[in-house]
């Protein structure tokens, strides 16, 4: 019988066992790592992205200066999830008429026959719910919310009919009108039917009457209308004690001053978010410099007010805010009036970060951004670490109502049912290096063949392009109903609505159509189109932001 060798057992013990141990560290390696990651992880920005995956989106950065096309800008409501209806709107739907139509039917008269309604009467329950049936079979992209009672059209058997709603496309829920002339005929069991429907806005006797101003009378521009829904006020921070209590968070003028709108929004948002994670209310400075790629004469252009571009009534209600020549003026007031100054706490450099200031005790804390570009650049301070605790507001800032407004308008007088091409040219279109394929892709022959693939003939085809000149796409008008911004001119022409609202922000002084507010307009429609053809992707095989980027 062989006996074993007892000098081997030893060694087969300590390979066990040092195998054992390497496992058990290893394990113990691995839960360290996964503990380490989950007290480090980030969870992503509430509205939808991440912070560095918002900066990509918004920003393609070169040495700290911001890079982008500008043909395609999104604020805050773009970004936004869709939500839930705000439980206090009252949704006009078939279960809704059904309910009306039954209460009608309790309260009416048994002796009422057919010969009683020879005529059409407009002020009859039933004239409503013939147009309220129609418009929900007719424009299935529209949440209608409350209508008035029809009035009188141009004929007997005309009424005029107003009504508020919102787009479903819309993530925002604001509210916009709509006025229509229908005819209306008589079906079975005497009931109203419509027989034929005007365009948006056709029915003129339902729209509220214009209130014209002394200085407007006899002049050739718009009377004084305003959306009652839009309140651009000012907000005052009252006495001189209301002031003194507040804590303020204050943002000189940096190297964003003049940049693009992608820029000044990721900068603008970043103090906004500062303020608010520092608790304060955020000192605004409503004067925006429009950078030169925005206007006519390639010149930045200074004194452009928030208001013309951005949501402030939607602002106000989002974040603490107040805006800076009021905040200067009570500044000064009170340090005028006592003794004691207010507590102060300048900041010179970006590298303090929030969490240093989170403690701080002075009423105004103030960023000054006196550096060298990129330094004064106001977004430096949420890089870094603090990118960990401040998060950008996406939320607070909307596209002008103002500017919904015309969105609205173009989209009805298509009657919600159009498709649109996204056509990239401009500069792009001239740099052969990272957009080899873009001009001959985007020419007239081959957008005609690339769209017939997508789109059927003879829709409304909505073109939201940065090309300068008109005629360039007359070849689709062959095959489709064209339309461009410059189509609806009227729409903010001196007889405007707009026209009239912006003069009133600009102390009487009428207000350019920038290249900013088109894009924006641009940017709104192509959103709600049907169809939606994409330059990059659909009609290019060229990457987006230059080759090799795809």
């Amino acid at each position: 019988m062989k006996e074993s060798n007892p000098a081997t057992e030893p060694i087969g013990q300590n390979l066990i066992k040092l195998i054992s141990n390497l496992c058990f560290s290893v394990f113990v390696f691995s839960v360290l790592i996964i503990t380490v990651i989950a007290i480090t992880y980030q969870p992503p920005d509430p509205w939808l992205e991440s912070a560095p995956a918002l900066t990509k989106l918004f920003t393609e950065s070169e040495n700290a200066t911001f890079k982008n096309d500008n043909s395609i800008l999104k604020t805050g409501e773009d970004l936004l999830a869709p939500a839930v209806p705000p439980a206090s709107e009252d949704r006009i739907t078939e279960a809704v008429i059904e309910k009306s139509e039954a209460n009608i039917i309790n309260s009416t008269p048994p002796q009422l026959n057919c010969e009683d309604l020879e005529r059409v009467n407009c002020s009859d329950p039933r004239a409503l719910i013939a147009v309220e049936r129609f418009n929900l079979r007719l424009f299935k992209s529209i949440v209608f919310l409350e209508y008035q009672t029809p009035v009188n059209g141009s004929k007997p058997d005309e009424c005029d009919v107003l009504w508020r709603f919102r787009n479903k496309k819309e993530k925002s829920w604001r509210k916009y009108r709509d006025f229509r002339r229908f005819k209306l005929g008589f079906g079975v069991n005497c009931t109203y039917k419509v027989v034929h429907a005007r365009g948006w806005h056709s029915g003129i006797n339902a729209r509220r009457p214009r209130r014209i101003s002394n200085s407007t009378r006899g002049a050739k521009i718009a009377p004084s209308v305003r959306d009652e829904q839009i309140n651009d006020t000012i907000p005052s921070l009252g006495s001189d004690m209301n002031f003194r209590k507040g804590k303020y968070l204050y943002y000189s003028r940096g190297g964003d001053y003049c940049k693009g709108m992608n820029q000044y929004q990721w900068s603008f948002l970043c103090g906004l978010g500062e303020a608010m994670y520092l608790n304060r209310t955020f000192v605004m400075d409503l004067s925006v410099c429009l950078a030169g790629s925005y206007t006519p004469s390639n010149k930045d252009e200074e004194g452009k007010d928030f208001r013309y571009y951005f949501d402030f009534e939607h602002l106000k209600e989002s974040a603490s805010i107040v805006e800076e020549v009021e905040f200067l003026r009570d500044w000064k007031k009170w340090d005028r009036s006592h003794k004691r100054k207010v507590p102060v706490k300048k900041v010179a450099s970006h590298k303090i970060t929030p969490m240093q200031l989170k403690k701080e005790k002075s009423t105004v804390i103030w960023r000054q951004f006196d550096g060298a570009e990129p330094e004064n650049y106001w977004y430096r301070v949420c890089e870094g670490q603090a990118a960990k605790y401040v998060q950008r507001p996406w939320h607070a800032l909307w596209k002008s109502k103002r500017l919904m407004n015309i969105v609205t308008e173009i989209s009805g007088r298509m009657d919600w049912d159009f498709d649109a091409v996204h056509v990239v040219r401009g500069e792009k279109a001239q740099n052969k290096d990272l957009w080899p394929h873009l001009d001959y892709d985007t020419s007239p022959d081959m957008l005609l063949e690339k769209v017939k693939r997508m789109v059927q003939p003879w829709r409304n085809l909505y073109i939201a392009t940065n090309e300068p000149f008109y005629n360039y796409f007359d070849k689709l008008r062959s095959q489709y109903k064209v339309h461009l911004l410059d189509d609806y001119k009227e729409l903010w022409s001196n007889t405007s609505e707009w026209y009239n609202e912006t003069r009133i922000l600009n102390d009487g002084r009428p207000v350019e159509f920038d290249g900013y507010m088109r894009v924006e307009v641009d940017t709104e429609v192509l959103y709600r189109a049907k169809t939606r053809v994409e330059t990059f992707y659909n009609l290019t095989g060229d990457c987006k932001d230059g080759i090799n980027t795809c």
